[in-house]
């Protein structure tokens, strides 16, 4: 399979739109040059999760994984109580699937 040939490419813009490019591409992880081109050709662009959002994800995983395990132990003695144990787990997954968005 054959390699595809890049080219340069130029485009003028302000001092102030070249950095809010570059602002734009750090946060997606992106070179300023792939950002350009993703952005030229409507393709994916999504902003990277910083570390402190990355922590908050893990500790909502585990909190909604450790509130299943909770209901499932009081599923026979109290089922007003599992409910809403597992209610709680949803609303929290819910969230996290927010994060993938």
């Amino acid at each position: 399979m054959k390699k595809k040939e890049r080219v340069v490419t130029k485009f003028r813009s302000t001092i102030y739109e070249k950095k809010l490019l570059k602002i734009r591409a750090k946060k997606s992880g992106l070179s300023l040059s792939e950002f350009c081109f993703r952005a030229a050709f409507n393709k994916e662009i999504t902003a990277r999760l910083t570390d402190e959002e990355i922590e908050v994800y893990k500790m909502l995983s585990t909190y909604s994984r450790n509130f299943t395990l909770i209901g499932n132990m009081y599923r026979k003695q109290n089922p007003k109580l599992t409910s809403e144990v597992y209610a709680l787990a949803k609303e929290i997954r819910e969230h996290l699937n927010n994060f993938k968005k």
